[in-house]
C-alpha cells in the first residue's frame, strides 16, 4: 500500500476526534534546503517525481520510504491523487528542493487511518526531495549559451550532425557525456535515430553553437526510462556543442578571400601547384598545417593525388590567391576518416594560399620593363655580360640578389654557368635594358630545389644588363670582325725585319682590338691570350714568328676547317 495515496472514504471526514491533542489546522512546510536557482515551481496539474521518507509526528517512527523501495514516487499534483496535505505541500516546490511537510490528520488519513499502517488521527511528516517536474503541455525548451557570429546555416532534417553533449537529469545528476569520452555523437536528423525532444532541440543549431535542450519525459524515454541511468518519467537536460553538420547533397563551398591584381592565368587540370594551407574542422579545431611544417604542399591538379574536393577546389585559382574551402566528407575522407587524425564523416575547412603553379609544358616568360632608345648590340652566346638581378619566389619572397655583393654578377652566355631559364632571359638584351623573367622549375632547379630554392618552385628574376662584351666562338681566343690584313705577316712586321717577336705581336693584336677589327675572348687576361696565340704561331719556339711559320699555320688551320 502507498500511504501517500488517498482513501476515498477520507473525503467525508469533517471532524477529527483527536483535534484537541493535534492542534494543527493546516499543513506546516519547512523548506530546509532551497536551490539558489529555481526556474520552475510545482503548480496544480504538474507531474512530479520525488523521493520521500514518511514518519509519525509523535514518535518519529518511519512508516514508508521511497528510498527503501529504491524507486522515486511519481504522481500528478492537485487532482486528488495524493492526500490533500501532500497536494498542498508540494505546491511551489523547486527541483532539488528539500522540504519537510507536516500533515494534520484531517488532511491525511483522518480518524480512520490506513490499512493498519497509519493509525487513526495520525499527524504525518514527509521529508521530500523533489527530483522532477513536468506538465503534459510542456514543450522542448531551448536556451542558447553561445552562438558564433555569421552563422549562415543551422541543422535541418536530413542533415548529418556531429555534436558533443553532457546529459543530466533536472537534479544535475549526469547520465551520459560525450565530452568525457572525447567523442562526438554522430547521426542523421529526421530519421528517428534520436529521442523526439532531442531531435527537435537540435534543429537550427549552428556549428560552434552551444545550447541547453530540456526534454520532458514524454518526448524522451517516458514511463520506461532507459537502463539504470535514466529513471522512468525523467526530464532530460542536454548541454550540446555542435561540432559539425553537412547534408549528403552538399557540394564543396568556396569563399574567395583575396585575389591579387593582374591575374592573367588560373590553374587548370594538369598544372602543378604549390600552396600553403591550414586544415581545420568546422568548429575551428586545427588538424594539419603546411605552415607549421614550413613547407608548401605540392601536387598536380585533377589527377587524383589529393582528396576529390581539394582536386576540384584547386582549379581556377591565381598565383597569390587565398580561399576558404569547405569540403563535405563524401568529397574528403568519408565515413571512415583517417586514423586518429580525421574523424569519420567530418567536414574539412581549408584556408589555402597559392604560392605558384606551372605546367610541365610552360616556357620561360619574358617581359621587358625598360628598353633604351639606342639598342645596337644585344647579348648572345659567347658574350661576357655583367648584370644585376633579384631572384624571388612568386609570393615575393626574396631568395638572392646581386645587391648583396660588391659588384654585379658576371657570366659568359652559352657556357652553362647559370640555369637554363635565366640564360634564356639574359639573351637578346641591350645594355641598360630591364626585364622580368618567370622561370618554371623544369628550366630552373627542378623537383629537388637548390639551397634556399624550394622544390618545384617557379622563380621570378628582375634583370638589368649593366655591361656587354661581345664574345668569340667556343674554341677561339681571337676572331676578326671583318677581313684580316692581307698580307697578314707584313701587317704584323711593323719594322720590316722579317721577324715578329712577342712584343711586336702583342702590339699588333691590341691595335686590332682598339680599332674594332678583331676581338679577344672576353673575361680572360689579354696578355695570357696573346701569349698563347704567339706560342701557337712560334712553331720552332725560338721566340719569334717568321713568315714561313705563319703560312704553315694558316694551311693547317684551313685543312682543319675543311675536315669539319
Amino acid at each position: 500500500m502507498d500511504p501517500t495515496k488517498p482513501l476515498e472514504l477520507l473525503i467525508f471526514v469533517c471532524a477529527v476526534t483527536r483535534i484537541s491533542s493535534n492542534p494543527l489546522v493546516d499543513i506546516v512546510v519547512d523548506r530546509y534546503h532551497i536551490p539558489r536557482v529555481c526556474p520552475r515551481e510545482v503548480q496544480t496539474e504538474d507531474f512530479v517525481r520525488y523521493h520521500f521518507n514518511g514518519t509519525f509526528y509523535e514518535n518519529g517512527k518511519q512508516f514508508d520510504s521511497s528510498h527503501d523501495r529504491g524507486k522515486a514516487f511519481i504522481s500528478q499534483v492537485g487532482l486528488g491523487r495524493l492526500i490533500t496535505g501532500m497536494d498542498r505541500g508540494l505546491l511551489g516546490m523547486c527541483v532539488s528542493e528539500r522540504r519537510r511537510i507536516t500533515v494534520p490528520p484531517h488532511l491525511a488519513y483522518g480518524s480512520i487511518g490506513a490499512g493498519g499502517v497509519i493509525p487513526p488521527d495520525s499527524v504525518l511528516v514527509y521529508d521530500v526531495h523533489l527530483l522532477d517536474i513536468w506538465n503534459p503541455e510542456d514543450k522542448v525548451q531551448i536556451r542558447t549559451l553561445s552562438k558564433p557570429a555569421g552563422c549562415s546555416r543551422g541543422a535541418s532534417a536530413s542533415d548529418f550532425v556531429r555534436y558533443h553533449y553532457n546529459g543530466s537529469l533536472l537534479t544535475d545528476e549526469a547520465f551520459d557525456s560525450r565530452y568525457s569520452s572525447n567523442e562526438t555523437y554522430d547521426t542523421y536528423l529526421g530519421q528517428g535515430d534520436l529521442i523526439k525532444g532531442l531531435e527537435e532541440g537540435l534543429l537550427g543549431t549552428c556549428v560552434g553553437e552551444r545550447r541547453v535542450i530540456i526534454v520532458p519525459p514524454f518526448l524522451a524515454y517516458g514511463e520506461q526510462g532507459y537502463g539504470a541511468e535514466i529513471p522512468p518519467q525523467a526530464t532530460l537536460v542536454f548541454e550540446v556543442l555542435m561540432v559539425d553538420l553537412f547534408n549528403p547533397k552538399d557540394d564543396l563551398t568556396v569563399e574567395v578571400m583575396e585575389v591579387p591584381q593582374g591575374c592573367t592565368r588560373r590553374t587548370v587540370v594538369g598544372d602543378y601547384v604549390r600552396y600553403h594551407y591550414n586544415g581545420t574542422f568546422q568548429d575551428g579545431t586545427l588538424f594539419d598545417s603546411s605552415y607549421q611544417r614550413n613547407g608548401t604542399y605540392n601536387t598536380y591538379i585533377g589527377m587524383g593525388h589529393v582528396i576529390q574536393g581539394m582536386d576540384k577546389a584547386l582549379q581556377g585559382l591565381c598565383m597569390g590567391e587565398k580561399r576558404r574551402i569547405g569540403i563535405p566528407p563524401h568529397l574528403a575522407y568519408g565515413e571512415k576518416g583517417v586514423g586518429g587524425l580525421i574523424p569519420g564523416s567530418a567536414v574539412l575547412i581549408f584556408h589555402i594560399h597559392v604560392i605558384d603553379f606551372h605546367n610541365p609544358k610552360d616556357s620561360v616568360q619574358i617581359r621587358i620593363t625598360h628598353k633604351p632608345r639606342d639598342c645596337n648590340a644585344t647579348s648572345e652566346a659567347d658574350d661576357l655580360i655583367k648584370y644585376r638581378y633579384n631572384c624571388s619566389l612568386m609570393d615575393g619572397t626574396l631568395l638572392y640578389s646581386s645587391d648583396h655583393y660588391d659588384s654585379p654578377s658576371v657570366t659568359t652566355l652559352g657556357a652553362n654557368k647559370v640555369i637554363v631559364g635565366l640564360e634564356d632571359g639574359l639573351r637578346g638584351m641591350c645594355v641598360g635594358e630591364r626585364r622580368e623573367v618567370v622561370v618554371p622549375p623544369h628550366w630552373a632547379h627542378g623537383e629537388n630545389g637548390a639551397g634556399d630554392v624550394p622544390r618545384s618552385a617557379v622563380l621570378l628574376f628582375e634583370l638589368e644588363l649593366v655591361e656587354l662584351q661581345k664574345g668569340v666562338p667556343e674554341g677561339y681566343m681571337f676572331v676578326w670582325l671583318g677581313d684580316g690584313p692581307d698580307p697578314l705577316f707584313d701587317a704584323m712586321d711593323v719594322n720590316g725585319d722579317k721577324e715578329v717577336p712577342l712584343e711586336e705581336f702583342s702590339e699588333f693584336i691590341h691595335r686590332q682590338v682598339q680599332e674594332d677589327k678583331g676581338r679577344l675572348r672576353p673575361g680572360m687576361e689579354a696578355s695570357s691570350i696573346i701569349k698563347d696565340m704567339f706560342d701557337n704561331q712560334d712553331r720552332n719556339k725560338d721566340g719569334k714568328i717568321v713568315e714561313e711559320e705563319l703560312m704553315v699555320k694558316e694551311v693547317e688551320d684551313q685543312v682543319a676547317r675543311d675536315e669539319l
